[in-house]
């Protein structure tokens, strides 16, 4: 989208829209109306830019904490911050962390106005501009961009709440609050059909409508529109949501993946080569990073995550989101082999020697130069848990971290970050425990496809230069390894939150966290001595959020089980 067409909401008001209780109104001193909106195409345009920043991205939602912290992925440095709500107890009805509920309903109320009042204009007042072509190209796709939103805002809802109402025209505030909620099969039958409806209208190359593909690289696409759609079928299939155990929804999921990964292919997309490239600043524009990104939500120019997440110890750092142990340890030794099987060779006390090179991208440990100066982890140390936020786990973050970015008073400098909410690799993932769980095994295809789960993990452990899975392995196993290989590959983009909610697994993963102590002997040799860092409570009401007590009072909502304020 073009900058001189990103006017509207520096010039117009638009008040937000929440699911129950206020209403859409975009006027701002009664001065511009719905005619006025119409008349030009930038107008228009500005209400795509306010949807498209309503997705969803985590650089610190709360107060510097990442959904990360609220798993066994990182602990927040700061004892207090919100993110402990998750896993204390202090989640409810009345503290419903429902910034996604609010935002969600905005963001579906807006593409509810662009499809219901803004769609099929012609701006015969600008027929004669000689980009009026080029520029109706791009009108004529908002329709397909905005249905494409409105189906990933559902998915964002439901993967939630479940069971939510479903509201598909603008509506005024008294309609709103009279629909019904409907189940969760509904709402991914919903996005199912957008999804299937738009892929083959929605602009495939935003080069063909004459626009640069640098501006653009931000809008749904395509491959967009497909990778929201085999996602959904993944969560659709999911214990949490597919309580019968229906195969079906599996092999649908199955299906879905692999039509992503044959349209990547087709598109020319492919695996990264490297890693890394996929989270830095100026992953929009770069080539090896834009093989695998399907679709990247880059934010303002800020230097806040740094902040939050470069080692205490640092002028103006917070130490923020640090890695646990139970991360690090799930990263493999060169040889395949787990760290705590006999035979990998690992060295507790050379514990990060020999170890899957996507530790060393992810994870920032002690002795280690970062971002410009050695780490100092060990007790006492500079960056250590010694000092007041320090790391508590005896780690910090690098993933997403611009290391270039000054955060000092003197001289602080920010850059752009993309948050990557569909890439390549995370289909590789989600085909193969489609395929393990429509198959019961990791080295059978689902019927008409010709992938297995073994051989779609295996392209994901072939980048990271790790050797094949094994063969023979059982159900069990293999399905412990998957989720070991999506754990790492996976780490900080947003997932593992929502994984050990929809597969039902969270006691399994989130009631242990552990850390790494580091002790400097006066000869300056390390002890390394693993331990619990904490233990906390679950609670399976905490496999759904609640919903905000307001709604269900003012909308008359089942409150979703097991909270009762």
């Amino acid at each position: 989208m073009k900058l001189k067409n990103i006017l509207l909401f520096s010039t117009v008001g638009l008040l937000t829209f929440s699911s129950c209780s206020e209403k859409m109104n975009y006027e701002e001193y009664n001065v511009y109306d719905e005619a006025y909106i119409q008349k030009m195409f930038g107008r228009v345009g500005g209400f795509m830019t306010r949807i498209y920043n309503d997705l969803d991205t985590d650089f610190g939602n709360y107060s510097g904490a990442m959904l990360s912290s609220a798993t066994d992925e990182s602990v927040y440095s700061h004892p207090g911050n919100a993110i402990e709500d998750f896993y204390n107890g202090a989640l409810s009805p009345t503290n419903s962390k429902n910034s996604v509920w609010t935002t969600a309903w905005d963001g579906i109320s807006y593409c509810n106005l662009v499809l219901d009042n803004f769609s099929n204009l012609t701006f015969p007042e600008y027929l004669l501009d000689m980009q009026y072509k080029e520029e109706m190209n791009q009108y004529k796709n908002y329709s397909y961009e905005a249905r494409w939103a409105r189906a990933y805002f559902y998915f964002e809802l439901v993967r939630q709440y479940k069971n939510i109402p479903l509201k598909t025209h603008h509506v005024s505030a008294e309609e709103a609050n009279a629909l019904p909620q409907v189940s969760s099969d509904s709402i991914f039958q919903f996005i199912d059909e957008e999804c299937a409806a738009i892929k083959d209208s929605i602009v495939k190359d935003y080069t063909t409508i004459g626009y640069p593909v640098q501006s653009e690289t931000g809008r749904a696409n395509k491959l967009a529109v497909m990778a929201l759609r085999a996602r959904a079928a993944l969560y659709h299939a999911s214990p949490l949501f597919n309580t019968e155990n229906d195969n079906n929804l599996w092999i649908e999921a199955a299906k879905r993946c692999n039509e992503v990964i044959t349209e990547a292919r087709n598109e020319g997309k492919s695996l990264a080569g490297n890693y890394t490239k996929m989270f830095n600043s100026d992953s929009w524009k770069d080539a090896d990073a834009q093989k695998e990104i399907i679709f990247g939500r880059r934010t303002a120019a800020s230097n806040s995550f740094e902040k939050y997440n470069y080692p205490i110890g640092l002028e103006n750092a917070g130490g923020g989101n640090c890695p646990t142990q139970n991360l690090v340890d799930a990263f493999e030794m060169t040889n395949g082999k787990a760290i705590d099987d006999p035979e990998s060779g690992y060295d507790p006390q050379n514990p990060y020697a020999n170890r899957d090179k996507r530790l060393s991208m992810i994870v920032a440990r002690n002795g280690e130069l970062w971002p410009n100066d050695t780490l100092q982890t060990y007790v006492g140390g500079a960056n250590s848990s010694s000092v007041t936020y320090g790391t508590p786990t005896g780690y910090y973050l690098k993933k997403y971290i611009n290391q270039s970015t000054i955060i000092k008073n003197t001289g602080a400098s920010s850059f752009y970050h993309i948050w990557v909410t569909f890439r390549l690799g995370e289909f590789y993932l989600d085909y193969a425990e489609a395929a393990l769980n429509a198959t019961g095994s990791g080295y059978a295809a689902p019927s008409g496809l010709s992938m297995t789960a073994e051989q779609a993990i295996n392209m994901v452990r072939k980048r990271a230069g790790q050797p094949n899975i094994e063969q023979g392995l059982s159900f069990a196993d293999f399905k412990k390894k998957y989720e070991n290989e999506r754990f790492v590959e996976l780490a900080f983009e947003g997932h593992r939150f929502f994984d050990l909610r929809r597969w039902q697994e969270a006691p399994q993963y989130l009631t242990t966290i552990n850390k790494m102590t580091i002790t400097k002997n006066s000869d300056g040799t390390l002890v390394y001595t693993p331990g619990v860092l904490e233990t906390r409570n679950w609670k399976d009401a905490w496999y759904l959020f609640p919903l905000p007590q307001k709604d269900v009072l003012n909308c008359s909502y089942v409150q979703n089980p097991g909270y009762t304020k």
